[in-house]
């Protein structure tokens, strides 16, 4: 089944759920200055990662130096020799990863070098050259140099390098296609719109080859300090625009340019700023107080001090996708034959569709459509969950207590992870977009509330096998689920995903008071 027809069947099953409830609601959107809507406005393509794209490069060299000198052997050495003999798959393997080695200490592993031509292709031919010396060097001095045919060694040389040349060369258009779709580039904003913010902005843009991509500034004040235009860089807004202009773009890089010493500023825009998924640095190029170059980290030659990173990145971010597509499709088989069951007792016990779709919260205040097995009548459903589900609620069907409490209604969000990929198998668990504690929405109950976006939800979490489910009545049962939620940010990691998951059934049978 292709992700496409999945969703589309899933559209069709639940477009009928929403309608009986037909209750529109205004979003609180901030409103953004013209400046900043011609920012937003314009189609931004999804980001690569510099790292990643580094360690795939590096595994593309080991495999394909594998199969030069692997083939060169088989369809050489082979048949003049009439036997197979593992030395010479040894020494290739060995000589593969002694070039990534060097190719490592040549410094050719970034993505900047990967657009240009000369200095990589002579950085990578000296690197090749000399770890076929240090191999030839190796093997007169071990004596088994007379093992080795000569020919097969000067073949794998030059074919080897052919081969790295013209993967280079695909590499480099590869990369400056990608450079022209925005996808290499880190979108930054700077915080501060003085000299200050024009000085940072100059050094930024003075540097060649750099990913910056200043996309503008942002600044409180409105006398003769604050600036239209820094450096060309034009004014956006007001630091309180910078949350919801970064939730309408891409933006992976806040910079204050303010000095170190105005702290008091600072901490209060932190405040502000740190629910969102990006990196958070203060800028150092015009601090007179200097740290040990250790303290720094560096954009380009421009001295910055981390403040806060994006959490689970990189590496990790492949390896949290990887775990949500290969361990939610098992899931998804493995619980197939009990969502059947669950889709005919639901459609027995009460006329309307079997699942229901509804808005929540997703990465960085995304709206997603999140499905569920239907649990309440056709006629009193509740799609903005204005109205908290409570015990012995009367909009609940009988098969739909049930589901609710062993939290089988949940199932149909295995659809999300597979193929929609809104969603992971663990997360904070994502609220509804109207989701209220009383009178008051849940951002404005629990300060902090949006920081739980900084990471995709999930169908469950570390607050929920801690208990912390079901329904939200009370203050303290919101503020729990957002500390727990935070932790689970701060400390995540593949492992922590795999107990959280392995915990979840013991916890549906044991902390489930909560749920109605």
């Amino acid at each position: 089944m292709e992700p496409l027809n999945a969703r589309s069947m899933l559209d069709a099953a639940t477009s009928a759920a929403a309608k009986p409830a037909d209750q529109s609601f205004v979003e609180r959107r901030r409103r953004l200055s013209p400046a900043a809507l011609d920012v937003v406005n314009q189609k931004v393509a999804r980001a690569y990662s510099p790292v990643v794209i580094a360690g795939f490069v590096r595994l593309a060299d080991f495999v394909l130096l594998s199969l030069v000198g692997i083939a060169l052997y088989v369809g050489y050495v082979m048949p003049l020799s009439g036997a197979f003999s593992w030395i010479y798959p040894v020494e290739v393997v060995a000589v593969a990863v002694a070039a990534v080695v060097c190719f490592q200490a040549a410094d050719i592993y970034q993505v900047q070098l990967f657009r240009g031509q000369l200095r990589q292709m002579t950085r990578m031919i000296s690197s090749w050259s000399f770890v076929f010396l240090l191999f030839i060097g190796i093997s007169f001095f071990a004596k088994y140099g007379s093992e080795i045919s000569r020919l097969w060694l000067a073949a794998f040389y030059f074919l080897g390098l052919a081969a790295l040349m013209a993967e280079r060369l695909a590499l480099r258009a590869l990369v400056r296609r990608w450079a022209r779709q925005g996808r290499l580039d880190r979108r930054t904003i700077i915080v501060g719109s003085d000299s200050n913010g024009e000085q940072l902005v100059e050094a930024l843009k003075a540097q060649e080859d750099s990913d910056i991509h200043v996309l503008g500034v942002f600044d409180d004040r409105n006398d003769s300090r604050a600036l239209d235009t820094c450096a060309g860089a034009r004014k956006l807004g007001k630091v309180d625009d910078i949350v919801e202009f970064a939730r309408r773009t891409r933006v992976d890089l806040v910079l204050f340019a303010l000095p170190i010493s105005a702290e008091t500023r600072i901490l209060e825009m932190l405040k502000k700023l740190w629910v969102l998924p990006v990196d958070i640095r203060l800028s150092a190029h015009t601090n007179k107080l200097r740290f040990r170059p250790r303290s720094y980290s560096y954009l380009g030659e421009v001295p910055t001090l981390d403040v806060f990173e994006a959490p689970i990145t990189d590496w990790d971010l492949v390896m949290k996708w990887l775990f949500d597509r290969l361990v939610g499709s098992l899931a998804l088989l493995a619980a197939l034959p009990v969502m059947g069951l669950v889709a005919l007792a639901v459609k027995l016990d009460s006329p309307g569709p079997v699942l229901f779709r509804q808005k929540r919260f997703g990465f960085n205040n995304e709206r997603i459509d999140v499905y569920k097995f239907r649990s309440m009548y056709h006629h009193q459903a509740d799609p903005t969950a204005s109205k908290v589900v409570t015990k012995n609620d009367p909009r609940v069907t009988r098969v739909g207590r049930f589901i609710r409490k062993t939290s089988l209604d949940e199932l149909p969000q295995l659809f999300n992870v597979v193929f929609s990929g809104n969603l992971s198998l663990v997360g904070p668990r994502p609220h509804a977009v109207q989701g209220k504690l009383q009178s008051r929405l849940f951002d404005e109950a629990v300060d902090g509330y949006f920081a739980r976006h900084r990471v995709k939800p999930g169908i469950t979490g570390w607050a929920q096998i801690n208990g912390w489910r079901g329904e939200i009545d009370n203050e303290e049962k919101i503020q729990k689920r957002v500390e727990f939620d935070l932790y689970y940010i701060e400390n995540w990691s593949v492992l922590f995903d795999l107990y959280i998951l392995l915990k979840t059934p013991i916890s549906l049978l044991t902390k489930n008071e909560n749920a109605y």
